[in-house]
């Protein structure tokens, strides 16, 4: 205790003085910690709002949503007896005004929608008044595409619909990573007068449940399931509202939450160089104090205090500026975010910030604390001349280590995806040793570099492997920022090049949807007479929910993340006598042209493995209200990303012949005849929907410029931080660079010489930097692209290229800022002061 309180007085006395050699600790801890509590912030904000508005968001206490049937009378019944309910139709249509056409989402309503929240148009006017008369609420960007105003009329399928209003707000609505079309609202009266809904028509039936007083949503879903097992609906709640914007938030978090945690690494890599030059600068501090018989143990408690006091402060901004976001994000909340978040404190993400913060701190602080502790005064006295190189005590060293573990230890317990966590740290330490161990060659290379006489290189050569050389900083804190950077970039150069050169080489012109079973013959003839066409494909297609695996309900089997996607609503399926032209048939055997017994699946092998069964297991699919088990007999290797036509399931035929489909086609067409083909459709085919693919395309690579945008600004942050590494490394090597200059000003070096050694000397650095950071960084892409992605990669060339300049400018620039004062200081103060 008499330590302690010695340490304390001598902590608070040195702290008076200001933070001066702290600037870099704290600017590196507050980015870290700012970046973590932020983007777990904001996570929890987003959650918080979807749960705030789940039921406006759902339009009920429960969602019941059906494929391509309505309910039965006995299950519309029930309802009415238990809820009020409302009856949404959705599905993709053709508008037509005149020679222009354009795919939308139609939306039909009953009179009860909506039950919860209200609709906003412009101008507002009351819903029933709106769609009556067949009336419709439409997007404003569907104006602008077909160069119609409201009061126009616009040809839907077998009828004309006047455009009442434009949609302003939606309560059920949330903005989607994709969408096929604008909004097209009408009432369920104007959708039969369209005919678009034929038998086996893809359409999507919501069942809006607001409970009548005393019932429970829990209750209610249990009594569902167990009155009506074999619904085949797919049943959501108020805490489930948008599963799909919660995955991709949840993906978008786990990003930047990597982006977060190399920061903080980053800035655990300033917080050791801040926490070292501080007290190489406490030298003379030190050495008086051991003369003066203070032990080892007070000074490493001194020092120890200050970094803890400091520590706090710096997490506490971090924390004050992290916690801002949800409040900022709140008010701008409609324009960039899915739901508008719910501003507010978020206890559990800060707390976990401030250990983040307070464990890097002490993590990459206890080895440069033990080592100033265990050295005798003497070495201190001479460290100006001869840099001390001892190692820490052992007990310090295992206080760096305890440290380290526990900071692992939170990255795993805080990780949206463990197996993300395990991946990350192992790839940290892998470049960090990397990254230091290309310091120490850089070292050892320049130490056994030959003579040369040319003394602007000789000078260069020396500054690389002298005592208190820069090398290790500048690599470390730059290689790891610009590393993240170079892997980033390479990823989203080859997303963009699957989406702007691969897929438009293999995808066709046009998709086709909802051809009626007595159109398709016809649709045959008329697509293939058309000229300038080829490689028509026409299949059946049919809506399935997977309710059963092996006979295992499927919310009881364990499925691999990569295959949840299947389990997760209706999935496309289809029925075949023959397989397909191209399909690679892996395991197991197709059935005979002519079969028709028991229900047979061929499986895609991927989904399969995901699903954890083979051949022989068996698949449960709900289709049309009927459960269809049947067995696995092959599987097929699916490169989804040839754009071919193939579906996860097949199933044999016989069975799903009989039941109500409709069929999808697919069809290249030269840009010369693509109008030719809309009108031909459009006017034979109106009820058929046509997806240009040119146009999803373009959809694709906008979204894609918007999250590029986002995810360059997040890892920019690394960047930032290795920045301020860098410029504290300068900064601590002010004092020796001056000592330097003045010596060579003695010796008759000019100035222009030895910024000819500078430039050549951070030049090299630079370099070596840049060389690292792009291995480290492609390796990393090619995980990511090869791995994760299960997509081809290619080496992107102008990513190393930008992270070399940049690297240049930085190290460069960040080197003559350091050296220009020292290189204009006069000789005879400083030689009269020694």
């Amino acid at each position: 205790m008499s330590d302690w309180s010695h340490a304390k007085r001598l902590a608070l006395r040195e702290l008076r003085g200001g933070t001066k050699g702290f600037r870099i600790f704290l600017a590196c801890l507050i980015l870290g910690v700012t970046t973590i509590a932020a983007v777990s912030s904001l996570n929890q904000s987003i959650s918080a709002g979807l749960a705030r508005d789940g039921q406006a968001l759902l339009g009920g206490d429960i969602d019941l949503r059906l494929s391509s049937r309505t309910v039965t009378d006995d299950q519309q019944a029930y309802f009415d007896q238990i809820a009020q309910t409302s009856h949404i139709s959705e599905l993709r249509a053709m508008v037509s005004s005149g020679e222009a056409r354009q795919l939308v989402e139609l939306k039909a309503v009953d009179s009860l929608y909506p039950l919860v929240g209200g609709v906003k148009t412009a101008p507002q006017l009351p819903i029933d008044q709106a769609l009556a008369d067949k009336g419709a609420i439409v997007d404003e960007g569907l104006l602008t595409r077909l160069n119609i105003k409201v009061g126009d009329s616009v040809r839907v399928g077998q009828t004309d619909i006047v455009i009442r209003a434009v949609m302003v707000k939606e309560p059920d609505r949330i903005a989607s990573v994709v969408n096929f079309g604008p909004r097209f609202m009408v009432s369920m009266a104007t959708l039969e007068a369209t005919q678009l809904m034929q038998p086996g028509s893809v359409v999507r039936h919501h069942y809006r449940l607001g409970l009548k007083d005393g019932l429970t949503v829990p209750a209610t879903v249990e009594d569902l399931k167990e009155r009506f097992p074999e619904a085949g609906w797919r049943i959501r709640t108020p805490d489930n509202a948008a599963p799909g914007v919660e995955n991709f938030i949840d993906r978008l978090a786990l990003f930047l939450s990597f982006v977060g945690f190399t920061t903080l690494l980053i800035g655990g890599v300033g917080v050791s160089s801040g926490v070292r030059d501080y007290l190489d600068s406490k030298i003379a501090t030190i050495a008086t104090f051991k003369c003066l018989g203070a032990s080892g143990d007070v000074i490493f408690k001194t020092y120890l205090l200050q970094i803890l006091i400091l520590s706090a402060l710096g997490t506490l901004i971090g924390l004050a500026l992290g916690a801002a976001l949800p409040f900022i994000a709140a008010n701008v909340g409609s324009d960039f975010f899915p739901v508008q978040p719910e501003g507010g404190f978020y206890p559990n993400s800060l707390i976990a910030a401030f250990f983040f913060g307070l464990l890097t701190a002490l993590t990459f602080a206890f080895w440069p604390l033990g080592r100033a502790q265990n050295v005798p005064a003497s070495a201190l006295f001479r460290d100006k001349i001869t840099p001390i190189q001892s190692r820490p005590a052992f007990k310090y060293q295992a206080f760096a280590v305890v440290s380290a573990v526990l900071l692992i230890a939170l990255v795993l317990y805080t990780a949206h995806n463990i197996r993300f966590a395990i991946v990350f740290i192992g790839a940290a330490a892998a470049s960090l040793a990397l990254l230091k161990g290309a310091g120490a060659l850089v070292m050892r290379l320049a130490r056994r570099a030959p003579h040369v006489k040319t003394t602007a290189l000789r000078l260069a050569i020396a500054a690389l492997h002298r005592p208190g050389t820069t090398a290790p900083s500048v690599i470390l804190s730059l290689g790891l920022g610009l590393s993240v950077l170079v892997a980033v970039s390479q990823i989203d150069q080859n997303l963009r090049n699957q989406i702007s050169d691969e897929l438009p080489k293999q995808a066709p012109s046009f998709f086709f949807i909802d051809i009626q079973n007595d159109q398709a013959d016809q649709f045959d003839q008329t697509l293939q007479s058309l000229k300038d066409t080829e490689n028509y494909k026409r299949v059946p297609s049919l809506r399935g929910r997977i309710t059963k695996i092996d006979g295992v309900p499927v919310d009881q089997v364990t499925i691999d993340p990569q295959s949840q996607w299947a389990v997760r609503g209706d999935r496309a399926l289809t029925y075949a006598t023959q397989p397909a032209e191209g399909t690679k048939i892996i395991k197991g055997e197709w059935w005979a042209a002519d079969y028709r017994g028991d229900p047979q699946i061929s499986l895609d092998a991927g989904l399969a493995n995901g699903f954890g069964i083979d051949i022989g297991d068996t698949l449960t699919v709900n289709v049309l209200g009927r459960d269809v088990t049947a067995t696995i007999t092959s599987l097929r290797d699916i490169n989804w990303k040839s754009m071919r036509f193939d579906f996860a399931i097949i199933m044999s035929p016989g069975l799903l012949e009989y039941a109500p489909h409709s069929h999808i086609a697919a069809l290249h067409v030269a840009d010369s005849a693509e109008k030719t083909v809309e009108k031909t459709v459009a006017s034979d085919f109106p009820n058929v929907s046509v997806i240009r693919v040119k146009e999803a395309l373009q959809s694709a690579r906008a979204l894609m410029d918007g999250i590029s945008s986002a995810i360059a600004v997040a890892a920019s942050l690394t960047v930032l931080a290795g920045t301020l590494v860098l410029a504290g490394a300068m900064a601590s090597g002010r004092e020796r660079r001056t000592y330097e200059a003045i010596v060579f000003k003695v010796l008759g070096a000019t100035r222009a010489r030895m910024v000819q050694a500078y430039l050549i000397e951070y030049g090299v650095l630079a370099l070596v930097t840049a060389a690292i950071s792009a291995v480290i960084g492609t390796l990393a892409s090619w995980g990511v692209i090869t791995f994760l992605m299960k997509m081809d990669w290619s080496f992107d060339p102008f990513s190393i290229v930008a992270t070399l300049v940049l690297c240049l400018i930085l190290t460069i620039t960040a080197g003559f800022l350091g050296t220009w004062r020292a290189l204009g200081q006069k000789a005879a103060p400083h030689l009269r002061n020694e």
